[in-house]
């Protein structure tokens, strides 16, 4: 980038059509496909099983708001749309004042994507971690697993990875159990080999 390039901001974000998902990332303006069904059931899931008794409060857990694909600004040319983010209610009372929300979360889960990984993993996490969000969550639908962090010292600390066969208490929603396969799409049948 040269020092003549105009960085991007919200106000490039607000300017593309509404059916075009975009971010900006170090004052790039990125673009992504649609998600794929495995993208959104994830999504879908992770709403209900954490989402549901966090946001709503129906076990008593309550005191966040959950969201899904929300516009957060980090910096003036970092604002991202992670796919699923959460704040304790005590710190943002309440989300509905508008586009973005600048206040950092207290929980971000991305779910990995062919065109996502390596900005997930990479450049999204450094940035997650450098503005002091407490826990990150990646998620991959193709090899059915979880994987969960928490920030120590400015740095990821790995809390574990659980596979689709795991029923586990994840910082930090430990309140409740989450059945880690039901995140994921049943697998099409294998056809079964001639007798």
């Amino acid at each position: 980038m040269t020092a003549a390039t105009k960085l991007a901001t919200y106000a490039d974000l607000v300017a593309l059509p509404e059916d075009v998902k975009a971010e900006v990332l170090s004052g790039e303006l990125v673009t992504q496909p649609s998600p794929s069904f495995p993208h959104v059931h994830v999504q879908g899931s992770m709403s209900h099983f954490i989402g549901g008794p966090f946001s709503f409060d129906g076990g008593g857990t309550g005191g966040w708001w959950i969201v899904c694909e929300f516009d957060v600004r980090f910096t003036a040319h970092d604002i991202v749309q992670p796919d699923l983010a959460g704040w304790r209610r005590s710190r943002l009372t309440s989300p509905h004042t508008g586009q973005p929300i600048d206040v950092v979360p207290d929980w971000i889960c991305e779910v990995l994507s062919p065109s996502s990984t390596k900005r997930d993993r990479l450049h999204k996490s450094q940035l997650y971690a450098r503005h002091g969000v407490p826990h990150y969550w990646l998620v991959d639908p193709v090899a059915r697993l979880l994987e969960a962090y928490a920030l120590d010292g400015g740095h990821w600390k790995s809390i574990g990875v659980y596979d689709e066969t795991a029923r586990a208490r994840i910082a930090p929603f430990e309140a409740v159990e989450l059945p880690v396969g039901y995140l994921f799409p049943s697998e099409p049948p294998t056809p079964e080999e001639p007798g």
